[in-house]
C-alpha cells in the first residue's frame, strides 16, 4: 500500500490569480508547499496536480513532479482524483490532498491526518481540526467550523459558529476545520461521482457531500494551525510567520 500526496494548483482564482506562483520570501508558494510535504516521512510520492503549463514548468524547474489535468474540474478534489488515476494507484492506496495555498503548514499534521487510515482499513476519509482561540476566527465565515461525535467523526461542518449556545451555557470549545484530506483511492473516486447535496450547495463545502450520502469522516485534532493565502495582502503575514519559524532558537 502506497501513500501519495497531491497538491492541487490552478492558475485562475477570483481573489488572487496565479497565487501558486506568487513569491514568498523569494520562492514560489507552490515550492514552499511541496518542500514542506517532503518533510512528512509517511509520504511515498508527491505530485502537483495542475491545469496550467506555467505552474507545471515551475514545479519541474525546482525538481518537483507535476501532472497536467483537465482545466474544467470544479474542485481540487476532482483534480487529484484524475491525477491518482493517471499514475495508476491501487484502490487501497492512500491519497492525501495538501492545499496549495497553505505554504507554512507543520509537516507532522500530515502524519496525524493519515494515521486513522493506516490504523483502520475501514476508514474511508479523514481530515483535521484546530481549536479556535480568537473570537474573530469564530465569526469569520472564511473559517469553517466543525463538530464531531464522541468517537471523533464529523457531525457537521459550517461557516457559522456551531453549535449555537442558546443560553450561553455551558462553555464550549470551538474547532476550525483545516482543509487537508486523506482518502482511500477507491473512496476518492466514489466521492467525486456522488451527486451534489443541498447542504453542500448551501454552505459551499464539498465535504458535506460525504456526510449527506452517509459516509463517515474521521476528524483528527492537531495542535498546529495553518495559515492560508487567499489574497495578495496575506503574503506579508506568511512571510512574517516564516521569518519567526526560521529565527535561531525557534
Amino acid at each position: 500500500m502506497k501513500t501519495v500526496a497531491f497538491i492541487p494548483a490552478r492558475f485562475a482564482s477570483k481573489r488572487f490569480e496565479g497565487k501558486s506562483l506568487a513569491l514568498i520570501a523569494g520562492k514560489p508558494m507552490i515550492q514552499h508547499v511541496y518542500e514542506r510535504s517532503k518533510e512528512c516521512p509517511e509520504l511515498d510520492e508527491i505530485y502537483v496536480a495542475t491545469d496550467d503549463l506555467s505552474i507545471c514548468t515551475c514545479v519541474n524547474e525546482f525538481g518537483g513532479r507535476a501532472i497536467m489535468t483537465d482545466e474544467n474540474h470544479l474542485s481540487g478534489t476532482d483534480r487529484i482524483a484524475e491525477a491518482a488515476e493517471k499514475i495508476g494507484l491501487q484502490d487501497r492506496d492512500i491519497v492525501v490532498n495538501i492545499q496549495g495555498d497553505q505554504p507554512i503548514f507543520q509537516p507532522s499534521i500530515i502524519s496525524d491526518l493519515i494515521r486513522p487510515l493506516l490504523e483502520d482499513p475501514k476508514t474511508p476519509m479523514s481530515t483535521l481540526m484546530y481549536r479556535i482561540k480568537e473570537e474573530r476566527e469564530l465569526n469569520d465565515t472564511n473559517n469553517v467550523k466543525v463538530v464531531v461525535d464522541k468517537k471523533g467523526y464529523a457531525l457537521y461542518f459550517s461557516r457559522l459558529p456551531i453549535p449555537f449556545r442558546r443560553d450561553q451555557e455551558p462553555e464550549f470549545i470551538y474547532y476550525k476545520h483545516l482543509g487537508f484530506y486523506a482518502y482511500r483511492k477507491e473512496f476518492l473516486l466514489r466521492f467525486t461521482r456522488l451527486s451534489y447535496g443541498l447542504l453542500e450547495r448551501a454552505e459551499k463545502l464539498e465535504q458535506l457531500r460525504a456526510l449527506e450520502h452517509g459516509y463517515q469522516i474521521k476528524v483528527v485534532e492537531t495542535t498546529f494551525d495553518s495559515t492560508e493565502v487567499d489574497r495578495p495582502e496575506d503574503i506579508k503575514e506568511v512571510e512574517e510567520e516564516l521569518s519567526q519559524l526560521n529565527s535561531p532558537g525557534l
